[in-house]
């Protein structure tokens, strides 16, 4: 009977998601986030005067169908007020001209933000965009010399040893706060009644105790000269990472920043190129969920990628026209331009791919090992897809991290001095260190699809790591999914794609929490303030997606008449009787307690994957 079911729900995602294929091949699902973006657009085109009201419309009425009952903003439903989500969406109402401080929806707001003083603690980021547009003083200790951008690469306190993602957002941003710069017009207004000076105080105590700032603070007694270098190099850094519609490496938070920079550089409002970002930004605006929303980027490579893996899962061959046209639209997707990657892995030709459609110079391990596992099947008849699929190992390959563990941007790039940068979320963005979840992921791509098991001495390092950092309790931590059962799943399919015995005492660990949190209703469910306060925190309910990945991970251990799988398959059947709560939970992280991400994809695609899983197993 479960059998028979689980058959009909299969059938039913496949020709779900062949409905939601383009003409180009790519399968497109809303990325959705907070109201961080769409907030910042509306200060964006109201601080330049960019007419496009039409769209400054549509987004407020997002803004406030996200706004809780209490008249505050939340990232997502079992957390406390976000003191930075509530004053972007405060300050982006207040711009857009469509409210006032007498309007309903902000005296609410605006209570909670005097209350709790709620500007001291907002997210450096959201300080900055005040400031950046006038509604906020620069504080006065809210500098970093931008010559350190000319210090040599393999020095300690060399620019690539930040993130990519740090890098990409820290110089424009760095531009704009040294200078003290601001845009203003007549739609600018005023936040003094929130104002105080206690947050500037707090900043002075941090840098006082920072270890980095000390590296740092010889910097700016160097030659007025050299940070006139250090300048160039950062206008330099920005327009030779622009993409083909004028965006920042894809990102439109780091297109934001950049404009601004521009501006502060002297660039005209006008101007081509910052017409062009802004044109860029506004073309992410997606329908998401009957609402007009700005998506920090698309996620459609990694949709795509991850989706026609999942159909051949199903038992859709690769001469299917959907997945035919699907993989040559992953193909036509694979990096062939050297990106930042290179400078801490010389020697080694392009072959990842990126996250989104218009990603060409940013590629990650993880959208790289999706595109893998998508095109093995095609690539095992066809040459031209065989180079690629192994051009994408070979990359691959070559990023494991010097302590054995696979990052997600760049190899290396891991020097616990940046973390202390006096900024919120230095841990979790200014390094990109080795993770459970990629080196799972990882592994479970080079041994299912790839060949290698853990006599290869790559591959046993990778072991060896993902042992070395399980936690107490069995699980394992995903830096890029929520969050414990994410990094779980990813470890022990992993491992066990490699040759490591099901009956390894630290599998049966992981496989013993696994069981330990399933909910009564058969299903999983964890809270994104896991990422937050690095502990497992459980939701009151189960979620589509993250159930799927704890029935995988059962699953490639377990026998599937197993009781756990048995009732973690029941709750996937029920789909009529999931919530929208459930469904639409955020179960993706871009930047803890600040950015969540609800992939529209995750619950037609680890539900077909897992049940796909659970059907063919014997």
């Amino acid at each position: 009977m479960l059998q028979e079911k689980t058959a009909k729900e299969i059938h039913y995602y496949i020709q779900k998601i062949q409905g939601r294929q383009s003409a180009d091949g790519s399968f497109q699902y809303c990325f959705e986030g907070g109201v961080m973006t769409d907030s910042f657009l509306i200060m964006l085109l109201r601080s330049i005067e960019h007419p496009n009201q039409k769209l400054v419309e549509k987004l407020t009425k997002r803004i406030v169908s996200k706004q809780n009952k209490d008249g505050v903003w939340t990232l997502h439903d079992d957390e406390k007020p976000n003191p930075s989500a509530t004053l972007q969406a405060y300050a982006a109402l207040l711009y857009s001209g469509f409210y006032t401080r007498e309007d309903r929806v902000l005296r609410k707001a605006e209570a909670y933000l005097i209350e709790t003083n709620a500007l001291s603690k907002a997210h450096f980021m959201t300080k900055w965009m005040l400031a950046a547009n006038g509604l906020y003083d620069w504080p006065s200790l809210f500098y970093l010399p931008l010559s350190f951008l000319v210090v040599p690469p393999n020095a300690p306190l060399s620019f690539y040893n930040l993130s990519a993602y740090a890098r990409i957002h820290f110089i424009p941003m760095m531009i704009v706060a040294n200078k003290k710069f601001s845009v203003t017009s007549k739609h600018t207004p005023s936040l003094s009644h929130l104002l105080t000076r206690s947050e500037e105080l707090d900043m002075q105590r941090n840098v006082r105790a920072s270890p980095f700032l000390k590296q740092v603070k010889h910097l700016t007694s160097l030659p007025s000269y050299i940070h006139r270098l250090g300048y160039q190099a950062a206008e330099r850094y920005m327009l030779d990472r622009l993409e083909d519609d004028g965006t920042l490496y894809s990102y439109a938070s780091a297109t934001f920043f950049m404009i601004y920079a521009l501006l502060a550089l002297g660039y005209k409002r006008n101007s081509p190129i910052v017409q062009r970002a802004v044109e860029g930004i506004c073309g992410l605006a997606s329908e998401c969920s009957t609402y007009t929303h700005i998506e920090n980027s698309t996620s459609t490579v990694w949709d795509t990628a991850l989706l026609t893996y999942a159909l051949q899962e199903a038992g859709l061959s690769w001469k299917d026209p959907m997945i035919r046209k699907a993989t040559s639209y992953l193909q036509q997707k694979q990096h062939s331009r050297f990106g930042d990657w290179r400078v801490h892995n010389p020697g080694i030709q392009p072959g990842g791919w990126g996250f989104s459609h218009n990603n060409t110079i940013n590629p990650d391990l993880d959208d790289t090992s999706a595109a893998i596992r998508a095109l093995t099947s095609r690539a095992s008849d066809d040459p031209s897809y065989f180079h690629s699929w192994q051009k994408g190992i070979n990359w691959l390959l070559s990023m494991q991290n010097r302590d054995g563990g696979f990052a997600a941007f760049e190899k290396n790039t891991d020097s616990t001095l940046f973390t202390y940068l006096p900024l919120e979320n230095a841990e979790d963005a200014a390094t990109d260190p080795a993770t459970a979840d990629l080196t799972g992921r990882v592994l479970e791509c080079l041994g299912s699809f790839g060949g290698m098991n853990k006599n290869h001495p790559k591959i046993q390092a990778a072991v060896d790591w993902l042992f070395d950092n399980q936690e107490e309790n069995g699980s394992w931590y995903g830096r890029w999914g929520v969050c414990y059962i994410y990094g779980t799943w990813a470890a022990v399919t992993g491992l066990l794609a490699v040759g490591v015995s099901k009956h390894d005492k630290q599998i049966v660990k992981a496989i013993n929490w696994l069981k330990s949190i399933q909910r009564s209703d058969g299903g999983w469910g964890e809270s994104c303030s896991s990422a937050k306060y690095k502990r497992y925190i459980p939701l009151s309910f189960s979620t589509p997606s993250q159930t799927a990945w704890a029935i995988d991970a059962l699953l490639s251990v377990c026998p599937k008449t197993n009781q756990e799988i048995i009732d973690g398959v029941s709750f996937l059947l029920n789909r009529s009787e999931q919530t929208i709560q459930q469904r639409n939970y955020p179960t993706g992280i871009g930047l803890p307690g600040q950015f969540y991400i609800n992939y529209h994809s995750y619950n037609d695609l680890f539900p077909l994957l897992a049940l796909s899983h659970y059907q063919a197993k014997a």
